[in-house]
């Protein structure tokens, strides 16, 4: 072995290369946090064959006097940090001082900036891997900053022999502008690549103009099924929009979350927004989600990972508990009336924006899931009276009693006259059932289709659910008690968290170092492996510092119950029935998908069907 040295500064930063610079979207991911910490309102990216050639980043920001120049390329140089207190509560995107230093040692770099606003000339600041002197001249350019980075890894053949195609290359780049264009609102975002402007983003705060750029970068379908949710907490705030489980998608590729800007990927955030999902997504999807989390700087390490995508919450617990119960309520609150027509989305200002064009309107008295008031009701598609609904009215014969159909609604009363759209419930009126299996209806945008037993699925088993929560969870004792061979952490969480295990019916005391010892479980869960679920349990508790495990069995369990208790494909129903169950539906949470996920009903706009037959053509 070698004699111990002090590398040279060339290859000390090849080496932080490394870590900070993996392909070409990391460069615009570290100019673009400088631009908008040096509060930038306008940042234009250039780039030229998918990043590798030329990568062009300018900003309206503070910029720098000549002096810094050669000081923003020097390693571990930074204005936004000057002591530990600064980095325990870190308020800017950037602060290691390595991205610029980094950069240069891979490529070749030129750095313009002008600190004043006066007109005043600029300077520049050129720096190449293979000589790391940093060459200073006068230069004009605006108040701002311009970092042009040419010939990514010109000097590193090895780096660059792993970089994907130019495709792939610009998609990678273009995610990182899309991510920071969602985290800034008030900035405005252009991206052009090969000469071509492909994104062009103008700044706006209200919330019209925030929908419009989220519609933009994430495409109109995703606002069209997505919902607006605000929460607050003592020191912690949850805002953004999550998408309906309806509009899952087969990879978690449209997931952006943001603690105080700064865009991460946690474990800690992703299960507990999966937890919220749990009960309403098809298996294998995703949720898709927009969300933005505020909370004290002190009260989370960014300096946890090199490229700052991973941060470590102080109160991890709280923060997972506060995310999950506060999506967890939004989804439960989604009725059939929390939707609007197609390309339509309700502000909450006064105004609703076209999701598929971008333009903003005045709302002009539609209001949130309900028709434009003052349009005058056609008689003829909503007659002015209806069949009032008796439990076991009309019923057929077939293997579905009356009482069966009958259990799970109260007696409704006449349906109301009808003088204008105003009064027509979200899912309208029952007009027939196809094939045993479907409810078509009419409603004031058009036709809706319900899967009857799968509605009929999910408003018994949220009424079983509700009836356990009210009587709280039965458990019984075990005749002979089960001992588990666990860790001493183990054994030290359990003890920790005796009530949480009281609450959910099971009893487990400590059985020594590295035993414990299950003396009680719930009723429901007598014929599963109890001893797996213990360990789960813990495992989660280790690491998130909750777990719905056993709500999830027992929930599971309720779901079969409901499955074998609701109305069946091919049990024919009157239609003061299919109304009652429509009017059950409005009433009931999560009554979008079935207790497996599965979409309950769909609408059909008057647009769709006239497209279908091309009238107006």
């Amino acid at each position: 072995m070698s004699k111990i040295h002090i590398l040279s500064s060339r290859l000390a930063n090849q080496i932080a290369a490394g870590e900070v610079v993996e392909r070409p979207a990391s460069v615009v991911k570290e100019v673009l946090e400088n631009s908008l910490d040096a509060g930038a309102t306008r940042v234009d990216v250039d780039v030229e064959a998918g990043g590798s050639k030329l990568i062009r980043i300018r900003d309206n920001g503070a910029g720098m006097p000549p002096d810094d120049l050669p000081l923003a390329l020097a390693r571990h140089a930074t204005s936004k940090i000057a002591s530990l207190e600064d980095l325990e509560q870190v308020g800017s995107l950037g602060f290691r001082g390595e991205a610029l230093a980094s950069i240069g040692s891979v490529s070749r770099l030129t750095l313009t900036s002008n600190a004043s606003d006066s007109g005043s000339e600029g300077s520049s600041a050129v720096c190449e891997g293979r000589d790391m002197a940093v060459q200073v001249k006068p230069a004009s350019h605006p108040q701002g900053t311009t970092v042009e980075v040419r010939d990514l890894f010109f000097n590193t053949p090895a780096r660059r022999k792993f970089m994907r195609t130019e495709k792939t290359e610009f998609n990678h780049l273009e995610e990182v502008v899309k991510r920071l264009a969602l985290s800034r609102f008030d900035v405005a975002f252009s991206l052009r690549h090969n000469g071509k402007v492909l994104h062009n983003l103008k700044p706006g705060d209200s919330v019209a103009e925030r929908q419009r750029r989220v519609a933009t970068v994430c495409g109109p379908a995703f606002m069209e099924q997505a919902i607006y949710i605000e929460s607050d907490r003592p020191a912690l705030k949850l805002w953004g929009w999550v998408g309906l489980p309806t509009f899952s998608r087969s990879q978690a590729d449209l997931q952006y979350f943001f603690v105080n800007g700064r865009v991460i990927r946690d474990k800690l955030v992703a299960h507990a927004v999966k937890q919220a999902y749990r009960d309403v997504l098809y298996h294998g999807r995703h949720p898709a989600f927009v969300l933005y989390l505020e909370l004290d700087p002190a009260q989370v390490d960014v300096n946890v990972h090199p490229t700052k995508h991973e941060v470590r919450f102080r109160d991890g617990r709280e923060v997972h508990n506060f995310i999950f119960s506060s999506l967890h309520r939004a989804l439960a609150d989604v009725r059939p009336a929390d939707q609007l027509p197609e390309h339509v989305l309700a502000t909450g200002d006064g105004q609703v924006i076209n999701t598929e064009t971008g333009e903003i309107s005045e709302q002009g008295g539609l209001t949130w899931g309900a028709p434009q008031a003052g349009a005058v009701a056609d008689t003829a598609r909503f007659p002015a009276t209806a069949a009032p609904y008796y439990p076991g009215a009309g019923t057929p014969s077939g293997s579905q009693s009356a009482a069966q159909i009958a259990a799970y609604g109260q007696v409704h009363p006449a349906l109301p006259e009808q003088s204008t759209e105003e009064d027509i419930p979200p899912l309208g009126y029952a007009l027939a059932q196809l094939k045993g299996i479907y409810i078509l209806a009419e409603n004031a945008h058009g036709l809706v289709v319900v899967d009857m037993h799968a509605a009929h699925e999910r408003i018994t088993y949220e009424r079983l659910k509700t009836a356990r929560d009210a009587e709280g969870i039965r458990s019984q004792p075990l005749l002979v008690p089960q001992s588990v061979a666990v860790s001493q952490r183990e054994v030290q969480v359990a003890a920790e968290h005796t009530e949480l295990f009281q609450r959910l019916g099971l009893a487990v005391d400590v059985g020594g170092e590295e035993a414990l010892v299950i003396r009680q479980i719930p009723v429901n869960l007598r014929d599963s492996d109890v001893e797996l679920l213990l360990r789960d349990v813990l495992a989660d508790l280790i690491e998130f510092g909750s777990s719905e495990r056993i709500e999830s069995h027992l929930d599971e369990i309720l779901s079969t119950m409901a499955c074998h208790g609701s109305v069946r494909a091919n049990r024919r129903l009157t239609i003061p029935e299919m109304n009652a169950l429509l009017r059950d539906m409005e009433e009931t949470e999560r009554s979008g998908q079935c207790n497996h996920g599965r979409p309950t009903w769909t609408q059909m706009s008057l647009d769709e069907l006239d497209k279908l037959f091309l009238r107006g053509r």
